[in-house]
């Protein structure tokens, strides 16, 4: 459960977006989402680090590139604790021009999330806007799995209860209901094929990891949970989008 403080700091960002000329839910928490995702990178990169430093080995599973691009622009600016503090202007061309064109390329394997993010965008109009809501993002925690998930809840009640494809936001007791009644195993594949923001699949994930957690600690059970399990699919873009970073937010 997040705390009161947590959801006021998440409506400042909001009425920040809306005071910027953004006034579309859906588009609102695609942009949230995708800084939130820029920021969760950013604390991935920096666990890698620790714990090389630690074990005395080379690194392994960076996220950022070590060194300088080709064009002798430092790799490490794309990192959250970095541009962060970057003058608004310098913060903004770092973010549009080299930031998004990098979420592009990650899972060049082919996965569904390089997919969904081919066509990931800055929509944030200005520098000052931008500053503005990374610095309001900053200060949320986000250590705690738990929390992320339900920060991500909370935004996502902020949609219209129905969208304008036919979409209709399930509300989070029924899901519950409806996948405690289920009742997957951790060797189901499970399906929704009409996924919207991947809520039906989070709470499935959620079922697994409370009610089969042994069954998660072996490599089979491991691989099978994370590359095979979930499968969601929409009509919308901009669902699969959000529904992917969403699981991704989710662990």
């Amino acid at each position: 459960m997040i705390t009161g403080d947590i959801k006021a700091k998440i409506d400042r960002v909001w009425d920040t977006f809306w005071s910027g000329g953004i006034s579309n839910p859906t588009d609102v928490i695609e942009q949230i989402t995708y800084l939130l995702f820029i920021r969760r990178l950013d604390d991935l990169h920096t666990a890698a680090l620790q714990r090389a430093q630690v074990l005395g080995q080379p690194i392994t599973g960076a996220i950022f590139p070590e060194g300088t691009d080709d064009q002798g622009r430092d790799w490490n600016d794309l990192r959250w604790s970095v541009f962060r503090n970057f003058a608004p202007d310098r913060m903004y061309e770092v973010v549009d021009k080299r930031v998004f064109p990098f979420l592009q390329t990650l899972g060049v394997d082919g996965s569904t999330f390089s997919q969904h993010m081919e066509h990931s965008r800055l929509a944030i109009p200005n520098a000052y806007m931008l500053d503005k809501v990374v610095g309001l993002l900053s200060d949320i925690p986000m250590q705690n799995r738990d929390t992320n998930g339900d920060l991500y809840e909370y935004m996502l009640g902020k949609l219209s209860t129905s969208g304008t494809n036919g979409q209709f936001r399930t509300p989070r007791h029924i899901i519950d209901l409806m996948v405690n009644m289920t009742a997957p195993r951790p060797d189901d594949v499970i399906i929704d094929p009409a996924c919207g923001t991947a809520g039906f699949l989070v709470v499935a994930e959620e079922y697994v990891r409370t009610h089969h957690a042994q069954a998660l600690r072996t490599e089979e059970g491991r691989q099978h949970f994370h590359r095979h399990m979930f499968h969601g699919f929409d009509t919308d873009p901009h669902m699969l989008r959000i529904g992917s970073m969403n699981m991704l937010l989710h662990g």
